[in-house]
């Protein structure tokens, strides 16, 4: 099989033979799995064919432990003696439901967290309550004034940009990367219009820990709904935006309206090839109403969708390198 769009296959080629990519950020977790409706539907969602997507899978609250080691959610609780001490910049776990509980653990600080996340991560995770009162997972990595927003594809997970992470936590970065609501360990709710507000929770939280500056990140819905809660009026100064297949709207959440208001180094990469043309169009909207001086528009030829485009394709450790290059760059001209 041919590579492809996941978003794209599960629209055309995948909704027809009734399968669908499971999402997987490039993990084994990418195989071919059954249809899904979870799937479809944030797909839909994120193109605005849907105004909105209702919560589609777990119902079972998970409360944090009092004391006890990383567990699968629908599991017992493995007990130890002594629990490593929830860090004190740390928000405290919080008993909610979880979107995909076959796929959420609980570590040992009594956080959900996503089971795609290495086990040598999940110290830093932590939870986040948005302005509507939905709890997601997060994951808080890095120290220090400058912050990066790393905002995932709907339908997809945490895990999407925990590569570039790490990478920019090496090179002194404070890095948020949140799960959206309806998404992994995060909450399961009947609300998946206002999913702006899951960016503005995590640049709350890049405030509070420290970060004085902001690099806004995303891919597919990720990117639209970073740069609209980037705009908000208690922002962080920007000093970058990265929009990978971000479509100009999704849902309600509209990103050329809030382009037109960040003159800042903006970094566009898009596969010509993804939905068959459609994204490339909406990508290329948002770019044009784009004020910055420095801007670019990368045509990536793999016909990959978001972080696909880095992990699935042939080419994609060279266009990490130009992320994580521009990451560096934007905060360098910023001083």
């Amino acid at each position: 099989m041919p590579p492809y769009s996941p978003l794209a296959g599960r629209i055309g080629r995948v909704a027809a033979c009734g399968y669908a990519v499971h999402p997987g950020a490039g993990t084994s977790e990418g195989n071919i799995v059954k249809k899904t409706y979870r799937a479809t539907c944030m797909a839909l969602l994120c193109f605005g064919l849907l105004p909105a997507c209702s919560s589609v899978v777990g119902n079972k609250a998970v409360s944090p432990p009092s004391a006890g080691g990383e567990t699968s959610s629908g599991g017992p609780d493995k007990r130890v003696d002594k629990p490593p001490a929830v860090p004190p910049s740390s928000n405290p776990p919080v008993s909610y439901a979880p979107s995909w509980p076959d796929r959420t653990a609980r570590t040992s600080s009594g956080h959900l967290v996503n089971t795609c996340v290495p086990p040598g991560l999940r110290r830093q995770v932590t939870t986040l309550t948005t302005s509507d009162k939905v709890h997601l997972s997060a994951l808080a990595l890095g120290d220090g004034e400058n912050g990066v927003l790393l905002d995932h594809e709907q339908g997809y997970n945490i895990c999407s940009f925990i590569d570039i992470g790490k990478e920019l936590v090496s090179k002194g970065y404070r890095v948020m990367i949140p799960e959206y609501r309806n998404h992994g360990a995060s909450e399961k709710t009947s609300e998946n219009e206002h999913i702006e507000r899951d960016a503005a929770a995590a640049l709350a939280e890049l405030r509070r820990l420290g970060a004085k500056r902001v690099l806004l990140g995303g891919a597919s819905c990720g990117g639209t709904t970073a740069a609209v809660a980037g705009v908000a009026a208690d922002r962080l100064p920007v000093v970058g935006l990265l929009m990978m297949s971000s479509p100009a709207r999704c849902g309600k959440v509209d990103a050329v309206r809030a382009v037109k208001k960040i003159d800042a180094p903006s970094l566009f990469i898009v596969s010509p090839g993804d939905m068959l043309g459609a994204v490339e169009k909406q990508v290329r909207e948002t770019y044009a109403a784009s004020p910055a001086r420095e801007k670019k528009l990368i045509i990536d030829r793999s016909g990959y969708h978001g972080t696909d485009m880095i992990h699935n394709a042939a080419d994609g450790a060279k266009l990490r390198d130009t992320v994580v290059d521009f990451i560096d760059s934007a905060f360098r001209n910023a001083r």
